[in-house]
């Protein structure tokens, strides 16, 4: 939902996802709450309200709401008087870890029973120094996670801008020549070689292995691990640089990108102190907020459809991690509406993924792509055993866990509902549908 060190004591702080309009503040012990952000009495911004005590103050008429939602002073009828029982904002089950701040979008159950969230190895053993930031762009999701689930764009896309100079002289320049023929060597790195994935054991993450770069020669290559695991995170490693990328979703038009880099590994015997070596991760940062994303936005914006999802686009081999994607995530929203409709579910591919997928064919219409890719490790995704208050997450689909990092939440995630085929619902039912049964349950 959010970077942990954004969210403080001092002032709450108002944000939007998954088409809710929520508020984040902490309590005297220092406790993240997740809160409606709409006062009940007359619906003002809670986001702009005030720290009292441990509560959170009205802008509006100074109504108190304490962590657990009700409201404990309404100053106009004086601190004796008896408060309505409905003065009340919903409250949302919260966690921090990884250094961001989590919230379970799924049914209502005891703290215990809460799953774990998910997280690979890259996340949970990685004990790096690192810089995070958030911005938000007008972008579905899906496009989002699918710009950086694949690394061929790059050499079309970013080499224009004169500081890609720097990923031209640091990541494809050669020693011998100072780095001066990066540009040079940027520009022929168009082929992809040696890609395949491999997916882990939860069937909830995915980990796309291949080299970029010459065609006609391979061995001047970089090599790219990228790992994706739902609901929406997107972790990059090459020999150079590592990132993190959690795409949550505002609502259908808009998407939150918390952004992180870790240190580069060349540095740490030059940059003794770690402060020196969290400053250029915090570089880097800004250099992808202010140069690399808005040159991918600019292609973003007017990509159509606007969402991704089956049958929408003609992938080709190397579109193996896009395509694991989309088809997983339609069968977890398939799995999710079976939950909540109470539907046996249908017989499993071997795969475990469901849904149409175009794959670019030749003029003759064979249905067969010019290439296959790799072949990928498979393994059975685990079938979830819990359930969704409206089906719309990635990840408590396949484990019972609703936990949407700034991702977005979890059995919320922009994952949507789906209609009785598993085709996705229209993008505004999508949203609508979040609001709309999370009242009805909570009523």
């Amino acid at each position: 939902m959010a970077i942990s060190g954004d969210v403080t004591d001092k002032k709450p702080k108002g944000i939007r996802r998954l088409g809710e309009e929520l508020v984040l503040w902490r309590d005297l012990d220092g406790n993240v709450v997740c809160q409606g952000a709409r006062c009940p009495h007359k619906g003002a911004w809670l986001g702009d309200g005030r720290m009292k005590g441990n509560a959170i103050e009205c802008p509006y008429h100074g109504f108190l709401f304490n962590p657990e939602g009700k409201c404990t002073l309404t100053p106009a009828m004086g601190r004796d008087a008896r408060i309505p029982g409905s003065l009340k904002v919903p409250v949302y089950p919260v966690r921090e870890k990884h250094g961001l701040i989590w919230v379970w979008w799924g049914d209502d159950r005891p703290e215990s029973e809460l799953p774990e969230i998910i997280a690979p190895r890259e996340i949970k053993e990685n004990d790096r120094v690192y810089d995070t930031i958030s911005w938000n762009k007008p972008v579905h999701y899906t496009r989002y996670i699918e710009s950086v689930q694949e690394f061929y764009h790059v050499t079309y896309v970013h080499r224009d801008h004169w500081l890609n100079w720097l990923d031209f002289m640091f990541l494809y320049g050669t020693k011998k020549k100072f780095g001066l023929d990066g540009k040079e060597n940027y520009l022929k790195a168009t082929m992809i070689h040696n890609h395949h994935v491999e997916t882990d054991d939860d069937g909830m993450t995915f980990r796309y292995s291949f080299d970029h770069g010459e065609e006609d020669n391979p061995e001047r290559s970089i090599h790219y691990v990228i790992t994706f695991s739902f609901p929406c995170m997107v972790h990059v490693e090459t020999e150079a640089f590592a990132t993190t990328s959690w795409f949550s979703p505002i609502d259908d038009d808009h998407t939150e990108h918390i952004f992180r880099v870790y240190e580069f590994p060349q540095l740490k015997p030059i940059l003794r102190h770690e402060k020196l070596r969290r400053a250029m991760s915090t570089l880097q940062c800004y250099l992808e907020k202010y140069v690399q994303d808005p040159q991918d936005y600019k292609i973003m914006a007017r990509q159509e459809p606007r969402i991704s999802g089956g049958g929408v686009n003609k992938f080709i081999p190397v579109d193996e991690m896009n395509a694991k994607f989309i088809k997983t995530r339609a069968r977890l929203l398939r799995e999710a509406r079976e939950r909540r409709e109470g539907v046996v579910g249908a017989g499993e591919l071997s795969d475990g993924m469901v849904g149409d997928l175009d794959m670019a064919t030749d003029e003759a219409g064979s249905g067969q792509p010019a290439q296959r890719p790799a072949e990928a490790k498979r393994r059975t995704p685990a079938r979830s055993n819990g359930r969704s208050r409206n089906g719309a997450h990635a990840n408590g689909n396949a484990n019972g866990s609703g936990n949407a990092n700034g991702n977005g939440s979890a059995n919320g995630n922009g994952n949507g509902r789906a209609k009785g085929n598993g085709e996705a619902v229209p993008a505004a039912e999508e949203v609508e549908g979040w609001s709309e049964d999370r009242a009805a349950a909570r009523s």
